[in-house]
């Protein structure tokens, strides 16, 4: 057996990694991108309010953590090309990308209109697939990357009333294979992310009352709504060396939901 000469909590050490979180200004994505940070990696944050983005820098900042924003709407293409160009002229490179950026309609499909089909479909999988694409090129160059995705238990099982939405996510897991087998051979990972029941700010309109709040957890075994720190740390170990061999996997964190007949 080889010597350990260090501790195996080395593996989780992001230091020196830079690492783009999409949609990260609050919720989900700003968990994870503190939770980055903390392991220190060097973390870029992005939203589309720039006054919002240099707030948490601050706010961040008197926690003794540093961190970076990109404003722009990375839902968009060209977005995203002047956004690639911001990262290479910045920091080089990009290391770890986490696919965050979402949105939800909850409707019937014959109440959708077209422009809203057309819009949830680039926000929740066009952008993600066009914004890997383009920093996989990055990953490519120093033969090392990770790429995770956040997915949604709602894509594998779906609901009366939210019928765009599980398509999209689906889509999503799609891609995370797709990526896994098409970028192996250089070293870049992909991985993603199934939430459950999360108090992040997308949610509040399910968490009007005690009693509304606790009705959409009565199948969760564990009877409550995860807080978003509590799916932090899947992120950190996805885009650690401790992750290394683990490609094309979806993990889903949704307090036993899933498991629950």
């Amino acid at each position: 057996m080889a010597e350990i000469r260090n501790s195996f909590l080395n593996n989780f050490k992001l230091n020196n990694k830079i690492a783009l979180v999409s949609g990260s200004s609050s919720g989900l994505g700003l968990a994870m991108a503190m939770a980055l940070a903390r392991s220190g990696a060097e973390v870029i944050i992005n939203g589309r309010d720039k006054a919002k983005l240099i707030t948490l820098q601050q706010q961040a900042a008197e926690q003794g953590i540093q961190l970076h924003y990109l404003c722009a709407d990375l839902s968009d293409f060209d977005a995203i090309d002047k956004a690639i160009l911001e990262i290479k002229s910045n920091y080089a490179t990009c290391d770890i990308l986490i696919n965050n950026i979402g949105a939800r309609i909850r409707k019937s499909l014959q109440d959708f209109k077209r422009d809203e089909i057309v819009s949830l479909v680039q926000q929740n999988l066009t952008a993600a697939i066009y914004l890997s694409q383009q920093v996989a090129e990055l990953m490519m160059e120093q033969q090392w990357g990770r790429i995770i995705s956040i997915s949604s238990i709602a894509g594998r099982l779906a609901r009366a009333g939210d019928s765009v939405y599980p398509v999209t996510k689906m889509g999503l897991e799609g891609l995370v294979r797709s990526l896994a087998v098409q970028y192996a051979s250089h070293s870049i990972t992909s991985n993603g992310i199934a939430p459950g029941f999360f108090e992040t700010e997308r949610n509040l309109s399910m968490m009007r009352t005690p009693e509304e709040k606790a009705s959409h957890v009565q199948r969760v075994p564990l009877k409550r709504w995860g807080k978003p720190e509590e799916l932090a740390g899947a992120a950190v170990f996805f885009a650690s060396e401790a992750a290394s061999y683990i490609n094309g996997q979806i993990l889903t964190i949704d307090g036993g939901f899933s498991a629950s007949f």
